[in-house]
């Protein structure tokens, strides 16, 4: 499962998935990661959950930040969510089609039963209809 939390800079989509992460932690078995821009928000998520710096893996496009995403879930057979803060900036797909990668991670969500929950710094009116059904939250 895909899901989207959308809405333009400074509407309070981090606040909202960092108490949505922490909360969850709670209640699943598996493990939990969470892909940020920085460690900024290190000290406000659970100990349990781990936390990915992903420019300090100098991932410098979409295939690869796939390719990146797809290593995690291959050496964490426990895993079952993964949170994507700024995920425009940590996905390098700023004013790009974010179409094709939230497609490639819904595969993913399928064949390997992880749930992905990405903040989107976008209206949802200006989303791509393909995506609208996958809209969560829209502040």
């Amino acid at each position: 499962m895909v899901q989207l939390i959308v809405g333009d800079k400074g509407k309070g989509k981090t606040r909202y998935l960092l108490d949505k992460v922490n909360s969850e932690i709670k209640n699943i078995l598996g493990s939990i990661c969470y892909l940020d821009k920085s460690t900024k928000h290190m000290y406000e998520l659970n100990n349990k959950i781990r936390l990915i710096s992903v420019p300090d893996y100098f991932i410098s496009d979409a295939d690869e930040f796939v390719g990146f995403v797809s290593g995690i879930i291959s050496q964490d057979h426990d895993l079952e969510q993964m949170y994507f803060d700024s995920f425009l900036d940590i996905a390098h797909l700023r004013g790009q089609d974010i179409t094709p990668v939230v497609m490639k991670l819904k595969k993913l969500s399928e064949v390997f039963h992880v749930d992905f929950v990405l903040s989107i710094a976008l209206d949802e009116s200006d989303l791509p209809e393909d995506l609208k059904s996958m809209v969560a939250i829209s502040l």
